[in-house]
């Protein structure tokens, strides 16, 4: 049935609000309103292009996909639908698959100067790419680059005034010395940075994928959710709610780089507290940590800027000894992203994974790191296009199998900085303020005090930084598209 011109009006009417809505950076407010719109005229391909790029900007790169395809079938010769679609695939490291689209984008549009240039970028990314594929070392002859590493041979400079590490152990003042440093936008000695970040893999590689935490009666425990490279805001966390200490611990769920501009402060600052003292801080792995997203988005380039070469394979090598999850006082179970595509997983199976590798793109230790919650019940696909999406009673089903109250997951930018969902039996922590300088959203972290470790949530304002804009080390195709 032909659309009826009405809606044909109408539909136009809700675009245009959409795109204040993206304008204005409320990106699942323009996805609905988008959506309102094809709803009323489906055949319109600007309006799933439209959709497919507020999906982007959400992460949600595989419904970006799915909108982007869609657009290409309505109008085969809608430069914008490849358009869309190749940036999406950019953004997950499918190079491949980009090149394809910015190779159509470029026949339907051969004087466009812009299209040209980014398709040079995808190729260069793709000849660098198939290179990195050639040279590639098989794992099994593969050397740890730790084992090539002895920091007492570094000499100090003597004028040399940051922060020092006498002999072996870090202490509370080199940590305030070190972050007071790091505030003033100085650096770390080499030294001191190969010390803390060897010294932190030899207390990761002891742990299991699956940690324990026990928490005593009268005491609390506090767990952030991604910091994403905001050091200003993470010194914040410790301003509001105190220093990482056995009296005081933490516990940050994953992806503590990308993104914003100051990952090396993060990561040091937390790696040195995990030297301080193992059990005032607890680290889990995120998507983030892994050598394909920190090629992309910023890790990389930024530790090669303020540090070498030698430190972007030793943090690689230090993220895959990282643990894939938490259990709190056997009740709360905490993970960077979600949940399994199957029932039925226990958590001794999650503490018998084989963790010291790049993550897979399948099986329980990418769905841990990789899948997101919905609303409605049973499983669906991805809207990242990894993992996938799962309902309130997987989850419930998972925590009744497991003896469980609680799942405590990060992994997703919220509004209020957290969302309850699943009748209260998941909660999502997000702890980067202002996410990347432009969503607007406040941070949260959660304390809970034993016995009752009921969930007190804590919310927060993003706090002023220097002037280096986030993803400012970022691979150059990718500043091209954000």
């Amino acid at each position: 049935m032909a659309t009826q011109n009405s809606d044909v009006s109408e539909a136009e009417q809700i675009k245009l609000q959409a795109n204040e809505a993206f304008k204005a950076h409320k990106y699942s407010q323009a996805i609905d309103l988008y959506t309102q719109a094809i709803e009323l005229n489906s055949e319109n391909a600007v309006y799933l292009a439209n959709r497919a790029l507020a999906h982007t900007k959400l992460e949600e790169y595989g419904s970006a996909i799915q909108d982007a395809s869609k657009a290409v079938e309505i109008d085969p010769k809608y430069s914008k639908g490849y358009y869309r679609r190749g940036a999406a695939y950019l953004a997950m490291g499918k190079f491949k698959e980009a090149l394809k689209d910015f190779q159509q984008v470029k026949r339907i549009c051969p004087n466009d100067p812009d299209a040209s240039k980014k398709l040079k970028e995808c190729e260069k990314a793709v000849m660098r790419l198939k290179f990195e594929e050639a040279i590639a070392i098989p794992t099994t002859e593969r050397r740890s680059v730790s084992e090539s590493i002895d920091f007492h041979t570094i000499e100090v400079e003597p004028q040399y005034a940051g922060a020092r590490i006498e002999g072996d152990v870090v202490t509370l003042e080199f940590m305030k010395k070190m972050m007071d440093d790091f505030k003033n936008q100085k650096c770390l000695h080499k030294r001191y940075a190969f010390q803390i970040v060897l010294k932190t893999r030899e207390i990761l590689m002891a742990l299991p994928s699956l940690v324990d935490v026990k928490v005593s009666n009268g005491k609390h425990f506090t767990v952030c959710g991604d910091v994403h490279g905001q050091f200003f805001d993470l010194l914040n966390i410790f301003e509001l709610n105190g220093l990482p200490s056995d009296e005081n611990p933490y516990l940050f769920n994953g992806d503590f780089v990308d993104r914003g501009s100051f990952s090396v402060e993060v990561i040091l600052t937390l790696f040195a507290f995990k030297c301080m003292s193992p059990s005032a801080i607890y680290l889990s792995r995120g998507n983030h940590e892994s050598k394909s997203m920190n090629k992309i988005y910023g890790f990389e380039g930024e530790v090669k800027s303020k540090l070498s070469d030698k430190f972007v394979e030793l943090f690689a090598e230090v993220f895959c000894y990282l643990p894939l999850a938490h259990v709190i006082n056997e009740k709360i179970f905490v993970v960077h992203g979600g949940l399994f595509s199957t029932d039925g997983v226990k958590l001794s199976q999650i503490k018998a994974i084989d963790r010291f590798c790049e993550p897979p793109e399948e099986g329980l230790m990418c769905e841990l790191l990789w899948s997101d919650p919905q609303s409605s019940p049973g499983r669906g696909p991805s809207k990242r296009g990894v993992g996938l999406s799962f309902g309130g009673d997987v989850t419930k089903r998972f925590l009744n199998d497991n003896n469980l109250d609680l799942v405590v997951r990060s992994h997703e930018v919220k509004d209020d900085g957290y969302e309850i969902e699943h009748d209260g039996k998941l909660i999502t922590v997000f702890s980067a303020p202002n996410y990347c300088d432009q969503m607007g959203n406040k941070g949260a972290f959660i304390r809970f005090e034993s016995p009752s470790m009921e969930p007190k949530i804590v919310t927060f304002s993003a706090v002023p930084h220097p002037d280096v804009k986030p993803m400012a080390y970022a691979s150059n195709f990718l500043r091209m598209f954000s």
